[in-house]
């Protein structure tokens, strides 16, 4: 009787050690635009972990999400970010516009000078962005909507996105 409760604990123990090593759970979030913010407004992964980015404009202007670090400026407004969260990887993306001609492309996403970004017109289908964190996404990193040549971020459609080790 000893014996078998020993190795039901032994069995049990190298289950739970076996689930604690794998990969993070998948995390999904959905972030509504509106005049002028991101609801919710901070998000927090891990390295590793699979992301799903659903995005809904739910406001009556045009609308991008971009994430990155330093917000760099042109002609005195916010332009975008110096560093893009997807520099080194390629999200895959859903629905969206890209914002030369607000035709849909094939990825619905558009690689710019200032980073990656999703184009959200008023009233366009949700977006998604599918992909998996990466060990040099890890720190500190902002949502920013540059719109009407940044006024939207000046007033404050902004974020946080923490991609913890």
């Amino acid at each position: 009787m000893i014996r078998r409760l020993g190795i039901l604990v032994f069995v049990l123990l190298i289950l739970a050690l076996a689930a604690c090593s794998g990969s993070p759970a998948p995390a999904e979030f959905t972030i509504e635009m509106s005049e002028f913010a991101f609801t919710p407004n901070v998000f927090e992964v891990q390295v590793g972990q699979e992301v799903t980015i659903h995005l809904k404009n739910a406001g009556a202007l045009n609308h991008e999400l971009m994430i990155g670090q330093n917000a760099m400026m042109m002609d005195g407004m916010p332009s975008g970010f110096e560093h893009n969260l997807f520099e080194n990887s390629e999200p895959m993306v859903m629905g969206g516009m890209s914002e030369g001609d607000m035709e849909s492309d094939d990825h619905g996403m558009e690689e710019m000078d200032h980073g990656f970004m999703v184009l959200m017109p008023k009233g366009a289908e949700d977006a998604t962005i599918n992909f998996t964190v990466t060990e040099d996404m890890a720190g500190t990193w902002e949502l920013g909507c540059f719109t009407d040549s940044g006024v939207h971020y000046n007033q404050g459609m902004t974020g946080t996105f923490i991609v913890n080790p």
